[in-house]
């Protein structure tokens, strides 16, 4: 099978610098920052700025945004090209109230006109900068599947790459996504789809492809714990096979993952922000519940380090 793009997905509170880098030394082709406020770009708010900024290291890489006003996307897009992305992202996906209460994220399916108004005026700001992408959902509930025609609408007014994540903004994380919708839309466009929703292993990253004829994969929640798994896919879709994860590796990925974050926060944070990232790493393992009890009492990194080693290493 030919080389297949993968990418990992914008997941708000993991996708962080240290995450990203890590999927990237395990051959994550394309990396996306976490969601970005553009009311914040353009507010200059420090805060915000600080979740656009990434590495030489990370490209290509696309920055990805999100609000309800195409003026301000558009004013946002344009105050991110001197980071020089490779891509500006338009976040029309989202499910979370918050953002769907103001207009934005998968609230925008529901307003195709906006929708449409968004990247046309986004496309005009970046003027060639860089490429175009947006990323969507299935439709709002399953009574208003309108993928298609909003795929459509989003190729036409300027997207140079879509992403489709298969599943409704009422289904949020749950339920099966629907790869045809997949399929569906990537019969009818003549720019790149990449299919997002339930890869959580090599056997169905090859199954999406097999069943929709995508350009591309994104992977979200499937790689929380397994950043490995970019590259468990990419030998599987060569050979066939691929090295299972062993207790030696999940303690080498957390400890590399403890030290990446380290370059970036304080140890205070770093702390608190393990206690949910590890627990995706303890996921399926005997014990698994009494290491996350005992790792949210940890205080510093080293002890965690300690609690890894104890755990994984007999």
């Amino acid at each position: 099978m030919a080389e297949v793009p993968l990418y990992l997905a914008p997941l708000a509170g993991y996708t962080d610098q240290a995450f990203r880098r890590l999927c990237k030394d395990w051959q994550a082709d394309y990396l996306v920052s976490e969601m970005v406020s553009a009311d914040g770009i353009v507010r200059n708010q420090p805060n915000t700025m600080c979740y656009a900024e990434f590495s030489e290291y990370e490209r290509p890489f696309f920055i990805q945004i999100f609000g309800f006003d195409p003026l301000i996307m558009a004013k946002a897009a344009e105050k991110l090209l001197p980071l020089k992305p490779d891509f500006i992202d338009i976040n029309m996906g989202c499910p979370v109230k918050k953002v769907v209460k103001r207009g934005s994220g998968s609230a925008l399916m529901k307003d195709p006109e906006r929708a449409s108004i968004m990247v046309k005026e986004v496309k005009r700001a970046i003027s060639g900068a860089c490429k175009l992408s947006v990323k969507f959902r299935s439709g709002w509930d399953m009574n208003s599947l309108n993928f298609l025609d909003f795929g459509l609408e989003m190729e036409e007014s300027g997207a140079d790459i879509i992403c489709l994540h298969s599943r409704t903004t009422s289904q949020m994380f749950s339920g099966k996504s629907n790869w045809d919708h997949i399929r569906i839309l990537k019969e009818k466009l003549s720019i790149p789809l990449i299919g997002n929703g339930d890869i959580d292993s090599p056997e169905s990253a090859k199954a999406m492809l097999d069943q929709t004829g995508c350009d591309g994969l994104m992977i979200g929640r499937g790689a929380l714990g397994k950043p490995w798994l970019f590259s468990q896919i990419k030998e599987y879709l060569k050979t066939g096979a691929y090295q299972p994860a062993t207790r030696q590796m999940i303690l080498e990925g957390a400890n590399t993952h403890i030290n990446y974050a380290l370059e970036y926060k304080n140890e205070l944070k770093v702390v608190r922000e393990m206690r949910s990232q590890l627990s995706h790493y303890a996921k399926g393992i005997p014990g698994s519940k009494s290491f996350r009890e005992r790792l949210n009492r940890c205080e510093s990194a080293d002890e965690i380090r300690k609690l890894l080693s104890s755990w994984l290493i007999f």
